[in-house]
């Protein structure tokens, strides 16, 4: 059964060794879009999820202007491999479906995510640091099954078995 990364080293008695064979999804601040940068492991994908909920920065998704977000804001756009959906503003978590989730593909898709935070190291604009740990990415296969994983302090949430 695969595992997410952050919950391997969260275990009593420390890190385990494990096999980091699977899906990963990887959060890049960037201007004027925000990327999610998707490697499909060794198995299909059919749609990866992203449920900021639970993240540092109590994030969310700024997709229209004058909203909950900050200043610059960008719906979902594909960049390669997904396809694109409307996003509500002030969204928590988005559903992103893949074109061709086959074995060891790729897939990039932006939008503007901001934070809620009083004090931000860049401001609400701007993901800082580990501001996406704790946010979780939810990764569907082919057959239905979904495994989760927990993005860490480098923004990035990795399947494990």
């Amino acid at each position: 059964m695969w595992k997410s990364t952050a919950l391997l080293l969260g275990l009593a008695g420390g890190a385990q060794a494990a096999d980091c064979t699977g899906a990963s999804l990887r959060f890049i601040e960037s201007a004027p879009r925000d990327r999610f940068e998707l490697t499909v492991g060794d198995q299909a994908l059919m749609a990866v999820q992203v449920d900021l909920r639970g993240s540092v920065g109590r994030l969310i998704f700024d997709t229209a202007d004058g909203g909950t977000g900050v200043e610059v804001f960008q719906p979902l756009r594909d960049e390669g491999g997904t396809t694109e959906s409307d996003v509500p503003d002030g969204a928590e978590a988005i559903k992103v479906a893949l074109r061709d989730g086959k074995a060891g593909s790729r897939a990039v898709f932006s939008i503007d995510v901001d934070d809620r935070l009083t004090s931000s190291d860049l401001g609400q604009i701007r993901v800082t640091g580990g501001e996406m740990a704790g946010a979780v990415a939810t990764f569907e296969a082919v057959d239905g099954t979904l495994v989760k994983a927990v993005f860490d302090v480098t923004n990035r949430a990795q399947v494990c078995s």
